[in-house]
């Protein structure tokens, strides 16, 4: 954590768009979702407008003796050429039919075209069945509870008529956590749902055995007039107060209790985010070279590093790395699962994961936490610092005297333009973290900059709300 304005190259760190109104409920953290109108699928050609040759020589006010054959020839070419006119409308009708009516996922790693409207259809298109997947999302800070409607192509809230505990837990673990993690179903008012219409239970289908989506259809309305929320865990509370700071300070025990220290041969590397009893969030550059689980302990709860020398850690059985890109340093974010679960305490427990239509918009006030150096090539340190720092907007990020075009829409950028504070080698993995209803949302991790604490050169962090879909999918796959 650096608060040095005159810090000089950053650690070398060897990745914030808002939730959908109808989103495909597929995509793959780092890339543009799959159905879009303005970027096709790369194995759909990109027809664009073709330029036919029009103009012919002749000189003004001349006569100009044209051969019969010639003629012919000529009216050949103007209609072959009005033939080929109406093949490239009607081909790129086509195409902008296959766009707005298809979308490419992903079907056991291979890009197979699949309708929008045979995602959650209760109908498995692909082999392993990722269509039938990924059907229930979390949206908001009141945790509103959304379903995916084929029919409509769209996300819709789900119905209170009929919700009890017991399908709370089901909806959790299709999302992809544990049901041991449950923590609550509410009801709220139907306006807060997000979205036009309901998902709604069918009482003839719910003692049929069919999996929970197959079990909702399309409604216009909810007789009682309120929606499901649902907490998969009791994420982003904790005990010690909010200190309000100036620069880089030392934390106290239990102030970010889902903070974790990342250690490799009994020395802390990295930074990471507890999100459930198995699982941490860090960034993919930190595991590139050390792939092996093996090789990891994880020490939480403690406050200091001196600490941990002497205390137990935890084992990590697998280690899942989205597609980091060491040029571009895109998709900066990977998975631990450990061997044996985190136990929860005042000092431990998880950070939310930002819900779909969560509004986190620059220059929001966030915070950032690790035992990075607190200069440019210097030691890290041995006891937790914190400090706050401002989400900055894309544009600016990527502006020439800032970061020339290198932010994508898998980064974040936060800090101060001015320098000052900033995270430092050590950090990285580590929580960018915002507040939001009284709740702890992990906005980003620590990934790359320039510097430590530089003039025009904030950090930048992976963007959480892009890895979401991703985050899940891998919890899902693997809490087994």
């Amino acid at each position: 954590m650096a608060t040095d304005p005159n810090a000089g190259p950053y650690y070398v760190n060897y990745g914030f768009s808002h939730g959908q109104n109808n989103p495909p409920p597929y995509s793959t953290g780092g890339h543009p979702p799959p159905y879009s109108t303005e970027q096709p699928p790369a194995n759909v050609p990109n027809y664009g407008p073709r330029t036919i040759p029009t103009h012919h020589t002749f000189t003004p006010y001349q006569p100009q003796f044209v051969p019969p054959h010639t003629a012919g020839r000529r009216k050949l070419c103007i209609v072959s050429s009005i033939l080929a006119v109406l093949i490239i409308v009607a081909t790129t009708g086509i195409v902008v039919w296959y766009l707005l009516c298809c979308s490419c996922v992903s079907c056991g790693g291979e890009r197979v075209c699949v309708s929008s409207s045979q995602w959650c259809d209760s109908v498995q298109d692909c082999v392993g069945g990722e269509d039938e997947s990924n059907c229930f999302r979390l949206y908001g800070s009141r945790f509103v509870l959304q379903a995916y409607s084929s029919k409509s192509r769209s996300w819709k809230a789900v119905c209170s008529d009929g919700w009890n505990t017991s399908l709370g837990k089901t909806a959790c673990e299709q999302i992809g956590y544990s049901s041991d993690t449950y923590f609550k179903s509410e009801y709220v008012n139907q306006n807060a749902g997000g979205s036009v219409g309901y998902m709604k239970l069918n009482p003839d289908l719910s003692s049929s055995g069919k999996a929970l989506h197959k079990q909702l259809s399309s409604s216009d309305s909810c007789s009682t007039n309120s929606v499901v929320t649902l907490r998969c865990i009791d994420c982003g509370t904790r005990a010690a107060p909010s200190t309000r700071i100036v620069g880089g300070t030392q934390a106290t025990l239990g102030q970010w209790p889902w903070q974790v220290s990342l250690h490799v041969e009994s020395r802390h590397l990295c930074g990471g985010s507890i999100i459930t009893p198995y699982w941490i969030v860090t960034a993919a550059h930190c595991v590139e070279k050390f792939s092996d689980p093996g090789l990891w302990t994880v020490y939480a709860g403690q406050l200091t590093q001196t600490e941990m020398s002497w205390r137990s850690g935890y084992s990590v059985s697998r280690i899942i790395a989205n597609n980091y890109n060491r040029n571009t340093k895109n998709n900066d974010i990977a998975l631990m699962k450990l061997s044996t679960p985190l136990i929860f305490s005042r000092t431990v427990s998880p950070v939310c994961l930002p819900n779909v239509g969560l509004s986190i918009d620059p220059p929001r006030s966030c915070w950032i936490s690790g035992w990075g150096a607190t200069q440019q090539g210097g030691y890290s340190s041995d006891i937790l610092m914190q400090a706050p720092v401002s989400l900055i907007d894309r544009v600016t990020c990527n502006a020439p005297r800032v970061y020339s075009g290198q932010i994508t829409n898998t980064m974040i950028c936060a800090g101060y333009l001015q320098g000052g504070i900033d995270s430092c080698q050590g950090d990285s993995g580590g929580p960018l973290v915002t507040e939001e209803s009284s709740l702890w949302w992990l906005v980003g991790d620590t990934s790359w900059g320039d510097g430590c604490a530089m003039r025009n050169k904030p950090g930048v962090y992976g963007n959480m709300t892009v890895f979401l879909d991703w985050i899940y999918q891998q919890m899902r796959m693997n809490n087994r």
